[in-house]
């Protein structure tokens, strides 16, 4: 079987064409996948319709299932499966816009899922695009000064920064409450070894050893080198799209830019960071 392949940019994202995830079984046409994810750090599998358990069994392709935060959002068919919509409310009724504001998924664990995956069920007309960025390219934008000043520093994750401007559903009385974790903000990926910057501005409470304004001041500087265009690769959406990222080298927003009265559902899964 042969993989016909693009690039969507010019240094993040892969299109695959004309392969259906449900029958893959061959070993060569898992690892060239793998070696796609590798090397791209987005890959965007066209055409797909699956089913929650199909879309389980085909993110298995990948690495084996991450165990999600919030237990809300599990779907009944398969649990470890979770579904992503413009349509939950938080309690005060506002539009609960799932992926606002540039992140990484679940910062906030132990051991971070290594990739997230979404199956576009359905989309809106128009919008609701994903923005990825590639950090090892901001991290080597970063002027000399800055990378010294981060290089031995590590940042305080929580599941929701008191300084965060987007705010998460609640984990108010869910068993699996996560606790506090340090990671460093500069981290070489396991695989590619490639340096990158690693902050979440939704997940940080603190650099370790700085002033909460020292905190904020740092990754407000920070971020202003995540939002430089030429960083990114922004996806726009079709149905049936399976798209893979990698949590480890990326940061991603969902944009809330559609019309709410149409709907934007889409299956998501997590996989685990083994190495």
């Amino acid at each position: 079987m042969r993989i016909i392949s693009r690039p969507l940019s010019k240094h993040t994202g892969v299109e695959i064409l004309d392969i259906d995830l449900k029958s893959i079984t061959n070993e060569t046409v898992i690892n060239e996948l793998n070696n796609f994810f590798s090397e791209y750090s987005v890959v965007v599998i066209r055409n797909q319709n699956l089913n929650p358990n199909e879309f389980y069994n085909s993110a298995q392709i990948f690495g084996k299932t991450f165990n999600q935060h919030n237990k809300k959002f599990a779907l009944k068919e398969n649990n470890l499966v979770h579904y992503i919509s413009n349509k939950d409310k938080f309690e005060d009724g506002k539009t609960y816009i799932p992926g606002a504001g540039y992140h990484t998924d679940h910062s906030n664990d132990v051991n971070p899922p290594k990739a997230t995956i979404l199956h576009a069920k359905m989309l809106p007309s128009s919008g609701g695009d994903t923005q990825f960025v590639n950090m090892h390219l901001v991290y080597k934008a970063l002027p000399t000064g800055l990378k010294n000043k981060i290089k031995n520093l590590e940042a305080l994750h929580v599941y929701q920064s008191s300084h965060s401007k987007r705010k998460l559903m609640s984990l108010r009385n869910m068993k699996n409450k996560q606790p506090e974790v340090t990671h460093p903000l500069v981290r070489i990926h396991p695989e590619n070894k490639k340096t990158c910057l690693y902050i979440n501005p939704i997940r940080i409470e603190k650099i370790i050893n700085l002033s909460t304004k020292e905190t904020i001041e740092l990754l407000d500087e920070l971020m202003l080198y995540v939002r430089k265009p030429e960083n990114e690769y922004r996806h726009k959406w079709k149905d049936g799209d399976f798209v893979i990222w990698d949590n480890r080298i990326l940061m991603h927003k969902a944009n809330g830019d559609y019309n709410m009265d149409e709907d934007r559902y889409l299956y998501r899964i997590m996989i685990q960071n083994e190495l």
